[in-house]
């Protein structure tokens, strides 16, 4: 095990070095590249703060308003119904809005039930199950000024839902009911 970490800790050195290598090879002006790419990125970092402000703006809104409390009580006997803990509704409904709020959710769930419960198992697979749709579409999809996202918004939600129900179903069969 020892030696798959060593080989792990020079992996990216070496992926650089590689690079770099190939680059001077190629003729190529690889620090003026870099530098370039620099610039770069941090132009899209600056683009993005609207958008990434906008999407924090609007979570704390959805929060605070009681509207997360209103959706949750709404879905709560459904989920209750297919053997799904009701904690974990939240999770679930504030994932494809915002990784940080559901990774501090996840934090939460398994403080209080513990990382060994099906509650904390859930949680936990559920976090790597789904991805943050709506913030991708409002970040990434704005900052390059695509404004027509309708297909893409319905894929990424299909997705999300095909990751919550795998999560629950391989959390049940793996882990069992509570």
């Amino acid at each position: 095990m020892e030696f798959l970490s060593q080989i792990s800790l020079g992996f990216i050195p070496v992926l650089i070095g590689i690079i770099l290598l190939y680059g001077t090879f190629k003729q190529v002006p690889t620090y003026e590249s870099f530098v370039e790419g620099g610039k770069e990125g941090i132009k899209i970092a600056f683009s993005i703060i609207p958008f990434l402000v906008g999407m924090l703006v609007a979570i704390t809104v959805f929060r605070a308003s009681g509207a997360l409390d209103a959706l949750m009580n709404w879905i709560r006997p459904v989920m209750e119904a297919i053997g799904v803990p009701a904690e974990i509704v939240p999770l679930i409904l504030i994932r494809p809005i915002s990784g940080t709020a559901a990774l501090g959710m996840t934090s939460d769930l398994i403080a209080v039930y513990g990382p060994d419960s099906f509650i904390g198992r859930l949680a936990s697979v559920l976090q790597g199950s789904t991805d943050t749709t709506f913030y991708v579409l409002t970040v990434y999809f704005g900052a390059v000024g695509i404004k027509k996202m309708g297909d893409a918004l319905k894929v990424g939600l299909l997705a999300d839902v095909v990751g919550i129900i795998a999560a629950i179903v391989v959390v049940l069969l793996v882990f069992g009911a509570k």
